[in-house]
């Protein structure tokens, strides 16, 4: 394990992360100076741990007397009984009343700034028009808004309340939209007519009016939020955004029960009708002080950035910013316009502290040749985030190289279903090129083998032996939890099963090989697809690719591994499938050596970033993409027909 990228400096944690830590060395005599002795603690001693986050944040005074865990079941535990708590009041009782609360970076427009009080001021007027409109506690807010100023202040808003937050980007058209925000039901809808992407201006006043038609008369208020230089007079408003905000409230958060809903986050529908999941006020925010505290090392003073959209859980974590005192940054339109260099430039001018993206992101910024500390003035940032997909070792090296090495790049995994990280990095660890550092605190993260072990060294699948406190509070409509079960619980009772292939390194750090619903069988030999791609996108002459195992019409044949590759333009097809082969067997093993390699135009993924592996095979296979894959939930829907086509042709058959 010699592939360091940064170590923690001499000089320690930075002083909100040591006042916690130096809290738990004294109350519990922790040794704080070893993660390993920090995390142990946190698993074993799950009571102290949860109560010291609660406890130093002070969140709404002292919890109730007893166990911070009531009953450790999965599923079925429960946290904090009797406690009563306000995300929204935790989110904005940590902000200066001078100091900027909340930038907001929109292409084509000014920058905004509303400071701590600015901020609180909207929420309040906010409230008070959602409450004009008959929003009460329970009650749903939808929106189908991009990320911008007023959607913070709507979702604190509803979450003051007591109400429940629910959210789709415009870039979703309207049957994917209303596939999620129909299952909620929603008071309340607040919409944009459009959006800038790039130099593009993407108008939604039909898609507008078609999600408000299939919502129906349920709805008491539509809220057209303004877009400068959008058409706006939405014929299906019934109020503005200056009329829902004109008026002041001196009310109260509404104080409710730790598990009381707090917002309703979609699954990515690539596989069927969204799941709606369903998180608590106290569960998040009792992870993300975690995560973002004590793990990101986020704290007042900085300003955090994670590139997203509404639709995304990371912009759930990015609003939780303001939980720990930082500034958070938003940004809405293309990241690619005019350059990669986008999202640099605003971390340089806005002096970003924390900068999150995606792997592809980073991957495309590395294959582009971008430089970002020569380009710009960084000296601000502190801590490079990764998700959305696992990040190859060379990722890692591009950020200590071209970002910075006394920059701390955070690898993280974890999912919608829990709105958090399982896996992540730390300011106690070192980084390793190609390694997540840590299973984050309070997570008992193990690798298990189809019998049930738990592995080393190997891939197995990533589960939870213990709870966390921001697994789902349910499915909306999944009343008596059937669904839940059945989609974590029902292959292994008793533990969390995430479907990702984990590897546990014995010499310490975890790396993520892809879905385990995706993984390749060679043999009997079951290979993750992110190492793969690691090799395949090192080739400068491939700017994608996607890989998938069919199977043989007989049970019990060896199948057939598919290599998908998108090439640039100048590429010599059979110059670069020859390279591939040999670094496949070279850099892996004669087993990741595809029997095809088929150029393509694309490679569909979600909206989020996350390659289309099992809806692909599927297709392959000979399944309609209709009915396979939900067309809103993907990027470039209008790959799918190519694949329906190479399913039909099967041009690797005679190869």
């Amino acid at each position: 394990m010699d592939d360091i990228c940064w170590t923690p400096p001499a000089s320690g944690p930075s002083p909100h992360l040591a006042s916690y830590l130096d809290r738990v060395r004294a109350d519990h005599g922790v040794d704080t100076t070893s993660y390993d002795a920090l995390w142990t603690w946190s698993v074993t001693e799950p009571d102290a741990f949860w109560r010291s986050l609660w406890d130093h944040h002070d969140v709404a005074g002292a919890p109730p007397p007893g166990p911070a865990l009531a009953g450790s079941g999965l599923p079925g535990a429960e946290w904090f009984p009797g406690a009563r708590l306000s995300y929204a009041a935790e989110a904005l009782r940590r902000l200066p009343d001078d100091a900027p609360a909340v930038i907001a970076r929109a292409q084509g427009e000014p920058d905004r700034v509303l400071t701590g009080a600015e901020l609180r001021d909207q929420v309040a007027r906010c409230r008070a028009g959602l409450a004009r409109a008959g929003v009460g506690v329970g009650d749903r807010v939808g929106a189908y808004v991009g990320n911008r100023v007023e959607a913070v202040v709507a979702f604190l808003a509803t979450a003051s309340l007591g109400a429940v937050w629910a959210s789709c980007p415009p870039e979703m058209g309207p049957d994917g939209a209303l596939g999620r925000l129909a299952q909620v039901d929603p008071t309340v809808l607040l919409v944009v007519p459009g959006y800038r992407y790039g130099a593009k201006v993407i108008d939604r006043r039909a898609d507008v009016a078609a999600l408000v038609a299939g919502l129906g008369p349920s709805l008491a208020e539509v809220v057209e939020i303004p877009v400068p230089g959008l058409p706006g007079d939405l014929p299906d408003a019934t109020a503005t955004w200056a009329e829902l905000v004109g008026e002041p409230d001196g009310g109260e958060h509404a104080l409710v029960p730790f598990d009381h809903p707090l917002y309703v986050l979609f699954s990515s529908g690539t596989t069927g009708p969204p799941k709606a999941i369903v998180h608590g006020h106290g569960g998040i925010v009792l992870e993300h002080l975690k995560l973002l505290g004590l793990h990101l090392d986020l704290g007042p003073g900085d300003r955090f950035t994670w590139f997203s959209t509404t639709g995304w859980m990371m912009w759930n974590v990015l609003v939780s910013g303001l939980l720990v005192g930082a500034t958070i940054v938003l940004f809405d339109g293309d990241p690619g316009h005019p350059d990669l260099g986008e999202l640099w430039r605003m971390a340089d001018e806005l002096d970003v502290t924390h900068f999150g993206t995606s792997a592809p992101f980073l991957m495309a910024c590395r294959a582009d040749g971008r430089t970002p500390a020569a380009e710009h003035d960084l000296s601000a940032l502190r801590v490079v985030g990764s998700t959305g997909a696992p990040l190859p070792a060379e990722g890692f090296r591009w950020v200590s190289t071209h970002v910075g090495p006394d920059v701390m790049l955070s690898s993280i995994s974890g999912g919608t279903d829990v709105c958090t990280a399982f896996l992540a990095g730390s300011p106690l660890l070192p980084v390793v090129a190609g390694r997540m550092a840590c299973a984050c605190l309070g997570a008992r993260v193990e690798a298990w083998g189809p019998d049930g072990e738990r592995v080393l060294d190997e891939p197995g699948e990533l589960v939870l032996t213990a709870p966390l406190p921001s697994m789902p509070v349910g499915f909306w409509g999944d009343d008596d939890g059937t669904a839940l079960r059945a989609a974590y619980f029902d292959e292994r009772p008793g533990v969390w099963s995430h479907g990702d292939w984990l590897t546990e390194h014995s010499d310490g750090g975890f790396t993520i090989s892809g879905r385990s619903d995706a993984t390749l069988n060679r043999g009997g030999v079951r290979l993750g697809t992110a190492e793969l791609y690691a090799v395949v996108e090192d080739d400068s002459a491939v700017s994608d690719s996607l890989v998938v195992h069919l199977d043989d019409d007989e049970p019990g044949g060896p199948g057939r591994l598919l290599l998908f590759v998108v090439l640039e333009a100048e590429a010599e097809p059979d110059a670069v499938v020859a390279r591939l082969r040999a670094a496949l067997r070279s850099r892996l093993s004669p087993r990741h050596v595809p029997d095809a390699v088929v150029p393509v135009e694309g490679v569909p993924r979600t909206r989020s970033g996350k390659k289309l592996e099992v809806p692909v095979k599927a297709i392959l296979q000979g399944r309609p993409a209709e009915g396979t894959v939900a067309r809103d939930a993907v990027d470039r829907p209008d790959l799918l027909a190519a694949y329906e086509r190479l399913g039909r042709d099967r041009p690797w058959v005679s190869r």
